[in-house]
């Protein structure tokens, strides 16, 4: 039997570097993300992520992303690291994500680490909180 946890932490992002691999004449484009979060709280440590998202012909048109991120440091205290793949939409200032941890990508004391998360990001907020409930396979 697994024991569901969950934690709060909040994350600042640290650089974003993203640029287009595909545009359309109607203004619609695929871009690619490669970002660094800061992690603090019950999730301390850094994020590297490598995002793609999809553009309408429109800034009232809502931005879809999915990606996968890397996460170094501690969870609950526990060192290692894991992998999350994230699905997200962006609209009217607010980007909402969630993610789940990928099987069998963690490491050190996260070995065996299920879960999933969610943050929820308003455009001009420095830190954006994060939800996490997790636990380990036996």
């Amino acid at each position: 039997m697994t024991s569901e946890k969950s934690v709060q932490a909040k994350f600042q992002v640290a650089s974003w570097d993203e640029k287009p691999y595909a545009e359309f004449d109607d203004k619609r484009k695929l871009t690619q993300a490669i970002t660094t979060q800061n992690y603090t709280g019950d999730l301390v440590g850094e994020g590297r992520s490598n995002m793609v998202m999809c553009y309408g012909d429109s800034a009232d048109v809502p931005v879809y992303y999915t990606g996968l991120e890397h996460f170094d440091g501690t969870v609950d205290g526990r060192a290692g690291t894991f992998v999350m793949q994230a699905n997200g939409v962006f609209a009217d200032g607010i980007a909402a994500s969630t993610w789940f941890v990928v099987p069998g990508s963690g490491t050190g004391e996260l070995a065996g680490l299920r879960g999933d998360g969610a943050a929820r990001a308003v455009s001009g907020e420095a830190a954006i909180p994060v939800t996490f409930e997790y636990h380990f396979e036996v």
